[in-house]
C-alpha cells in the first residue's frame, strides 16, 4: 500500500476540522507524518519500509509530506533533515524520528 502525500495545507486545514470535532465530540487521535525530499535515496529506503509496515497489520495513518513544501510544520517541529517520522497525537508531535533502523522499529512506532 504506497504512502498518501499530501500538502501542508491539507494537514492543516484537516487539523483545524479535526479541531472543531473534537470539541464537540472530545475525541482523541494518533497519526504520523513521514518528511521526505524526492531525490532522497535514504528517504526511498524508508518509505519501502513504512509500505510494508503499513501493509502487515492495522497501524496509525501515516501521510508523506515533502519537507521542501512544508515551512511551517519544519519551523515549528524543527525538523532538521529527512527522513523524519512524527508520531503525532492530537495533533501534536509525541515522538521524531530520523533513523529507521529497521521495519521492526517502524512497526512498533505505529501500531494503533
Amino acid at each position: 500500500m504506497p504512502l498518501r502525500e499530501i500538502t501542508e495545507q491539507e494537514w492543516l486545514e484537516r487539523m483545524e476540522k479535526r479541531m472543531e470535532t473534537e470539541q464537540a465530540e472530545r475525541a482523541t487521535g494518533r497519526e504520523a507524518l513521514f518528511f521526505v525530499t524526492a531525490l532522497c535515496g535514504t528517504c526511498q529506503l524508508a518509505e519501502k519500509m513504512l509500505e510494508i509496515v503499513l501493509a502487515s497489520g492495522p497501524c496509525i495513518p501515516v501521510s508523506k509530506l515533502n519537507i521542501n513544501y512544508t515551512p511551517k510544520l519544519r519551523e515549528r517541529w524543527q525538523i532538521a533533515s529527512v527522513p523524519c517520522l512524527v508520531v503525532l497525537q492530537d495533533g501534536e508531535p509525541v515522538r521524531q524520528e530520523y533513523a529507521m533502523r529497521s521495519v521492526v522499529d517502524l512497526s512498533e512506532w505505529l501500531r494503533a
